[in-house]
């Protein structure tokens, strides 16, 4: 029975849940009034409440979203929001007061539902019609109502988790078109998110907002295989479509009878078909198993419902009593080409229908990779699905298309001129980092100084979580399968002992081995699995000496530096007695692996995560990603060599979310895999930053649009998927507060400019302290930070003339940067800090001057950097700088590859790598970040330029 406070809170809030916030406690009493008996439900009642409550209780969720959208609420758009930023303590405050509610209830309410203070998503855009107000977020709602309820109550996300999803899928929203608009329109837009990271939860979130609001024909692009197609199809039925939709006929109701979450009551669920609630009906085109196919005398089922026969389908009196059509489709030309046949045949008026395109995975398949040399005038020759895509846009006038990926470079360097084409001319938006998502920082120390000797498992995400393969010879290699076939055992033993301890479930438990794209090398070492598998000893006992070590060598320490709140067993003797049973659900039939290749079987039945638990060794390679989850991946084998930089990204499966067994991830890679990777997310680290920089707002305007930064990003080296375009513009001035170039050094052994470059220094060298400074700041959790470095105080000419005499392996890297400083006059900027960051490593003599740290950092024949400077220099020398007007910094890195030894040589040759933070005075008055200029005046401003490649 419910709580008669929960009752009568619950219904307060409902009352003025999306707008503006407004007394609390009147509300509540109004609506205790109707209850008998009436409750308390003064302001100490509720307090009192909310301390004992569970963090999954009704009333503590409803308040969290509540109070989550308050804060992140547009003040364009809310004019109660005053000028208060969204998530800030002001915002909240202002919220607290509108709602009647003291200072107490105030500061419980800040630690029971903190304020979510990160930036929130990164939007690059030009301005927009603002249509989708809290207005009409309220009055359609449905659809996202009941997806927002399912997140918290079936899936147990925490109510910040689902603000967030809230706050990011409303931000991609509003950019489309208004879909009861009279004039058609089309939008084009890129969703940046990152590896497994919930790209899904975003663009379901999306479509079902965009139901409610008006959009009645739902396509969504898969990748190119049918494994991801069914995994999205089913996620979106069991979350969005609902059973009442599912349910319209014997066909639909068969379709997922033997699904355990379906006979578990775990499909969405909204109470009543949604057409008797006057909401609209999800009727879907394609189901689990069956892809889009013709639908010959089935045309009807394409046509949408009309009240008003007199009026257009977006008419408002048609659009919100017709039904949706929901279309999940992967990407082949064939099945493509039959869904554009019947919407051409289809009678209904193409130009009335407002659709929403997602392409998924859209840096796969769908940008055209056709050589630029082939095309003839006025005849862009096309890729197949980039064809497909671009007659889709061209009869579905209203149509909105959103890319959606986590390796976004391929996107930008689309043609932005070609109409037909798929750039993301309207918006690009990076997401946020999700609530509880493991990804790159969560495996590589990226930001980490300490030698390899004084790493542990507390303070070392790398220890804690890669183990290196090193194997020469066979019987090496050997050895290491076996540590990670022990890991996945004791892992999942651990997982057991967890459920035991009412942690968990854990209904999959699966380990991942990839090593190649050859499908008959994949079924041999699924073999050497096999059998290494039948002699380890897992369910006779003799394994458990190797298990035990590993527990007290491995898991037990990892668990206890890493920290997590989970049920940790304290000696192996607690983890023994579930070895066998983890063994058992493993290898069921005494088969442990699953192979996922070109074996249709294997596709369709065995690695079936959806209808049963899976504890298996998958063993596979493309198929396994791009965008396809592996659930419960706890252990990877990964010892394949990619090229690509995207490529190797969509392969890391072991991001993701690992609720419950964060600390049990492991990861057996090679030193060139692992370097790999990291530099890959380095990489995309970078570019997300740099987003983040132009993204600022001046007088509420958006300074750039997406076409601003496609030249940047050539600029940054960060290289396309598809052959290099050069565009007719250059950039002349990047004029941002905070600069840090990583790519653009001088190789390693260019040693020659490497020398030249240290001479350059000479004068900073032997400008700072002989003896090493201790420098301090507040950490954002209120406790001191610090550091010891060598500090030295310069005037500006003598810091620009070093600036301008280095050499880059690249003119073009620091030129921008260089040209936006030298033209700051003396009230912007005068002086300099200049520091060298100091170690506990071995101290060197450059350029004549003893005792300076050389920093390991991972460096390739580019002369890239791999982790330039580290957040706690920059936290402490950017409050250092921030106190003093007129002053930049410069924090210089001698830097040398840490994969090579360093030798204690009086003549050390490193990287000089820096980073610059100017004054708050140097931001320019017109607050635009870029300025470019045209190559070549007779041409376009992105007019293509030949160049060979």
């Amino acid at each position: 029975m419910t709580h008669p406070l929960v009752e009568a809170y619950r219904a307060a809030l409902r009352a003025i849940e999306r707008g503006t916030p407004k007394s609390l406690l009147k509300r509540a009493n109004l609506e205790a009034d109707e209850l008998d008996p009436t409750p308390d439900v003064s302001e100490s009642a509720l307090r009192d409440y909310v301390k004992i409550a569970d963090p999954n209780d009704e009333l503590i969720i409803n308040l969290h979203l509540a109070l989550a959208w308050w804060d992140n609420a547009s003040p364009d758009l809310n004019p109660w929001a005053e000028d208060t930023p969204a998530n800030t303590i002001a915002r909240r405050a202002l919220v607290i007061s509108s709602l009647g509610l003291d200072q107490s209830t105030g500061s419980l309410f800040a630690d029971k539902f903190p304020v979510e203070l990160e930036g929130g998503p990164i939007v690059i855009a030009p301005d927009w019609n603002p249509w989708y107000t809290p207005e009409v977020q309220r009055k359609n709602a449905f659809y996202w109502d009941h997806y927002m309820g399912y997140l918290t109550s079936a899936r147990g996300w925490n109510p910040a988790a689902v603000a967030s999803l809230d706050r990011a899928s409303t931000r991609v929203v509003e950019r489309l078109m208004d879909p009861s608009r009279r004039e058609s329109g089309q939008t084009k837009g890129l969703v940046v998110g990152y590896v497994q990271s919930g790209k899904t939860a975003n663009f379901t979130g999306v479509i079902a907002k965009a139901i409610d609001a008006g959009y009645r024909l739902v396509i969504v692009l898969t990748g190119t295989t049918n494994m991801l197609r069914q995994q999205t199809q089913r996620r979106i039925d069991m979350e969005l479509v609902g059973r009442e939709n599912l349910l319209r006929g014997a066909e639909d109701q068969s379709e997922y009878a033997d699904d355990d979450d379906w006979n578990n009551d775990r499909f969405v669920k909204h109470g009543i078909r949604p057409a008797d609630a006057g909401k609209p009906d999800i009727r879907r085109m394609t189901t689990r198993i069956i892809d889009y196919r013709r639908l010959q005398q089935g045309l009807p089922a394409l046509e949408f419902e009309r009240s008003d026969r007199s009026k257009k389908l977006w008419h408002p009196n048609n659009l919100f009593t017709s039904h949706a059509r929901l279309i999940i489709i992967k990407k082949n030309s064939s099945v493509l080409n039959n869904l554009l046949k019947d919407l051409k045949n289809s009678s209904d008026d193409l130009n009335d229908i407002p659709t929403l395109i997602i392409d998924d995975e859209s840096d796969q398949a769908s940008i055209n990779t056709t050589n630029p040399t082939k095309w003839e005038q006025e005849n862009k020759k096309r890729t197949a699905i980039n064809r497909h895509l671009s007659t889709m846009l061209s009869i579905l006038p209203r149509a909105q298309y959103i890319g959606y990926t986590a390796t976004p470079f391929a996107n930008v360097f689309v043609d932005p001129y070609d109409a037909e084409d798929i750039f993301p001319s309207d918006y690009l938006i990076s997401l946020d980092r999700p609530y509880g998502y493991m990804g790159v920082e969560d495996f590589h120390d990226l930001d980490f100084s300490l030698p390899e000797s004084a790493k542990t498992f507390k303070n070392s995400k790398e220890k804690a979580h890669i183990r290196l393969l090193a194997s020469k010879n066979e019987g090496e290699e050997e050895s290491e399968l076996q540590a990670a076939l022990d890991s996945f055992v004791l892992s999942g033993a651990i997982k057991l002992y967890r459920e035991a301890n009412d942690s968990g479930p854990f209904k999959h438990h699966t380990m991942l081995v990839h090593e190649t794209m050859r499908t008959a090398a994949q079924s041999q070492r699924a073999a050497d699995l096999r059998d290494l598998w039948a002699r380890a000893g897992y369910t006779s006992g003799s394994a458990l000496p190797r298990l035990e070590q590993l527990f007290g060598n491995d898991f037990y320490p990892v668990m206890d530096g890493l920290d997590f709140e989970y049920p940790r067993p304290a000696i192996f003797d607690e983890v023994k007695q579930y070895i066998g049973a983890a063994a058992r659900n493993i290898a069921p039939s005494g088969d442990p692996v699953i192979v996922v290749n070109s074996d249709k079987d294997a596709e369709s039945e065995q690695l079936d995560f959806d209808s049963r638990p899976v504890w298996r060794i998958v063993v596979g390679g493309n198929k396994l990603a791009r965008g396809f989850t592996v659930e419960g991946l706890t252990i990877t084998y990964y010892s394949r060599n990619v090229g690509h930089a995207e490529a190797l990204m969509q392969m890391g499966r072991w991001f993701g979310f690992r609720p419950g067994y964060r600390d049990l991830v492991r990861l057996f890679v090679t030193p060139d895999v692992r370097d790999a990777f990291e530099a890959a997310c380095r990489d995309e680290q970078e570019f997300r930053s740099e987003l983040r920089q132009y993204a600022v707002m001046f007088d509420g305007r958006p300074n750039l649009r997406p076409i601003d930064i496609q030249p940047l990003v050539t600029r940054h080296g960060l290289r396309p998927t598809a052959a290099n375009k050069m565009y007719n513009a250059r950039l002349a001035e990047r004029r941002t507060q905070s600069k840090e170039p990583s790519s653009g050094y001088p190789p390693p052994d260019a040693f020659e400019i490497l020398r030249e470059n240290l001479k350059v220094f000479a004068p900073l060298l032997g400008g700072v302290s002989r003896d090493d400074t201790e420098l301090a700041a507040t950490s954002p959790t209120g406790g001191r930070i610090r550091f010891s470095a060598r500090v030295g105080e310069f005037d500006n000419s003598d810091v620009k003339n070093v600036l301008r005499q280095l050499v880059w392996a690249s003119p073009d890297t620091f030129a921008p940067d260089l040209a936006w400083i030298e033209g700051l006059t003396e009230d912007v900027l005068k002086t300099w800090s200049v520091v060298f960051p100091q170690g506990k490593s071995d101290r060197y003599t450059l350029a004549g001057v003893p005792g300076f740290t050389i920093h390991g950092r991972v460096v390739d024949p580019r002369g890239k950097i791999r982790g330039n400077s580290a957040s706690l220099h920059r936290d402490v020398v950017d409050e250092m700088t921030r106190a003093r007007p007129q002053t930049a910094s410069l924090i210089v890195y001698p830097i040398t590859d840490r994969r090579r030894k360093i030798e204690a040589t009086e003549e050390a040759v490193p990287v000089m790598a820096v980073r610059l933070w100017l004054p708050n005075e140097a931001i320019p008055a017109d607050h635009r970040p870029l300025v470019y200029r045209v190559v070549s005046p007779d041409l376009p401003h992105y007019a293509v330029v030949d160049r060979a490649e």
